[in-house]
């Protein structure tokens, strides 16, 4: 299956998986919104810590704006493979094309975990390169 085209980059399958985990815990120990109407009023509202936008949603039109509402308010999102996988993350016994976690509750280490590692994603980077790329910067200044 061809990526949706507002996917802006892919994710790798562990980091869904902790992405769907991050959801739970902050339904179960915070607040999420479930949904693509609920999810794009926290992002205007500058409520979200963390957008999750299904890849299979169809049409795609549902959930095609939040990519660019989340970067106008720069929250970060991230996408996953199943939109109901999503909706049984967040406790609902229907599919959910998005959901944006705002208060992550114990979930916050997770989410700070995620947000981190989706910051390459977003400028085609992946975190190994990043990682890399790193210690040779400090080490080029340590010699000056």
């Amino acid at each position: 299956m061809s990526r949706p085209f507002y996917v802006k980059f892919e994710v790798p399958s562990e980091l869904m998986e902790k992405v769907y985990e991050a959801v739970r815990i902050a339904r179960e120990s915070g607040k999420i919104r479930k949904g693509a109407n609920e999810t794009t009023k926290a992002v205007e509202r500058g409520q979200a810590r963390l957008v999750i936008i299904a890849e299979d949603v169809d049409p795609p039109e549902i959930v095609a704006h939040l990519p660019l509402l989340c970067e106008e308010k720069k929250i970060p999102y991230v996408y996953v493979d199943s939109k109901s996988k999503l909706g049984t993350s967040a406790g609902i016994d229907v599919a959910a094309s998005s959901a944006a976690i705002i208060d992550p509750g114990r979930a916050k280490p997770l989410v700070d975990e995620i947000v981190e590692a989706i910051a390459p994603l977003k400028i085609g980077e992946k975190p190994e390169e990043e990682a890399e790329e790193k210690p040779k910067k400090k080490a080029k200044k340590k010699e000056e």
